[in-house]
C-alpha cells in the first residue's frame, strides 16, 4: 500500500517506532536520501519502500547489513540491495582439486609429423 502512497511513509507510525527502537540505522536514511536524489522525492521514497519490503523476505538483520554495504559501495539502487542479499547463493561450490599424478595415465608420446613434410614437396603439392 505504501508503494501507491509513498508520501505516507515518512510520517508513518511504524517508521517512528523503528527509529525509537534503533531498528532504523543512519545508513537507511543515507540510502533514502540518495534514492530521492536519483529518482525524485516520490519515486525515491517508493524505491525505499521496496527496499524495506525486502526485509520480509530476507530478514531485517540481513537487510540492514545489505543497506550498509550498498551505501558504503556508493550505490543507490534497490537492485544493489537485492544483489547483496542474494549474492551468497550465487557462488558455486568449487570441486576438490585433482592430483595431477592421477592423470599421468593419459600421457601419450607426441606424434612424428616428419612424414607429412614429404607431402608438401611431392607432385600433388600444388606447386607449379
Amino acid at each position: 500500500m505504501l508503494s501507491h502512497k509513498p508520501g505516507a511513509f515518512a510520517g508513518s507510525k511504524p517508521l517512528a517506532q523503528w527509529r525509537e527502537a534503533g531498528r532504523w540505522p543512519a545508513c537507511c536514511d543515507e540510502l533514502w536520501t540518495r534514492l530521492q536524489g536519483r529518482h525524485g522525492k516520490q519515486n525515491g521514497t517508493r524505491a525505499m519502500v521496496a527496499v524495506v519490503a525486502l526485509g520480509r523476505e530476507f530478514g531485517h538483520d540481513r537487510l540492514r547489513a545489505a543497506v550498509a554495504a550498498t551505501v558504503s559501495h556508493g550505490a543507490c539502487d534497490v537492485a544493489a540491495v537485492r544483489y547483496l542479499l542474494t549474492e551468497a547463493g550465487l557462488h558455486k561450490v568449487r570441486p576438490e582439486p585433482v592430483d595431477i599424478g592421477a592423470l599421468a595415465r593419459y600421457d601419450r608420446a607426441m606424434p612424428d609429423l616428419a612424414d607429412y613434410d614429404t607431402l608438401l614437396s611431392g607432385p600433388c603439392a600444388g606447386t607449379a
